[in-house]
C-alpha cells in the first residue's frame, strides 16, 4: 500500500483509559517548533541514545522539509500545539533489509505512563503490515526496562543481547538489545479461528 494511501486515515483521535485525548497523526512540515521543543524537554540521558542531533533545530528543519513517509514514517502524538510522543517506523527501499522495519518511540516525561508508547508502537505495526513488512526490530539499553516490557506486550521477542556492546556520548558502555517481531502469517493456519 502507497504511504500517502494509508495516511489518509489521520488525524484520529485517540482517548487514553486516564481520559487523556490526543491526536494521533503523521509528521508535517509545520511541526518543526512544536517537535524541537519536545526534544528539548526529553531528558539528557535519553538523548544519548537518538542517533541524530535533535536539539539542533538544523536537525528538525531538514527532518519537517524533507518527509519520505516510505523510508521513515514519524507518527506523532499531539495535543494542542505541543508533541506528547513520537513513533517512528523506518525501512530501506531496497536490499537485504528492505523486509524489515525498525520501531523507535519516545515520549515526553509529562505524558509518560498513560499508554501512548504503546498506542503509537501499535499503530505502526498495523502499518508495517500495510506496507507488506514482514518483520520488526527496536533497539535497547538493558536499563529502558519500561520500553522492553512495552514491546514484550505487544508481541516483540528477544532476538539478541550483547553485554557492554554500545557506548553513550560520555563513552559508558551499556549492554545491547535487538528485539524483533514476525509480521508475516503462516498461511497454514491463517483463517483458523
Amino acid at each position: 500500500m502507497l504511504p500517502e494511501v494509508l495516511l489518509e486515515k489521520y488525524p484520529r483521535t485517540v482517548a487514553s483509559k486516564e481520559g487523556l485525548r490526543y491526536q494521533m497523526r503523521p509528521l508535517k512540515p509545520t511541526d518543526e517548533k512544536a517537535l524541537h521543543e519536545f526534544f528539548l524537554a526529553t531528558p539528557h540521558t535519553e538523548r544519548m541514545f537518538i542517533k541524530h542531533r535533535v536539539t539542533e533545530l538544523s536537525v528538525i528543519r531538514e527532518w519537517c522539509e524533507h518527509i519520505d513517509y516510505g523510508r521513515n514514517l514519524p507518527l506523532l502524538a499531539t495535543t494542542a500545539d505541543q508533541v506528547m510522543g513520537v513513533a517512528t517506523l523506518h525501512q530501506q527501499l531496497g536490499g537485504w533489509r528492505r523486509h524489515i522495519g525498525r520501531i523507535s518511540v519516545i515520549v515526553h516525561p509529562q505524558f509518560r505512563a498513560r499508554g501512548i508508547a504503546r498506542t503509537l508502537v501499535a499503530e505502526l505495526i498495523e502499518i508495517a503490515r500495510d506496507f507488506g513488512l514482514e518483520r520488526l526490530e527496536a533497539e535497547f539499553i538493558s536499563e529502558q526496562e519500561r520500553a522492553i516490557k512495552v514491546f514484550s506486550l505487544l508481541g516483540f521477542g528477544k532476538l539478541l543481547f550483547l553485554s557492554d556492546y554500545v557506548k553513550d556520548m560520555q563513552a559508558i558502555p551499556h549492554d545491547y538489545i535487538l528485539m524483533g517481531m514476525d509480521l508475516v502469517t503462516d498461511e497454514e493456519y491463517a483463517g483458523m479461528g
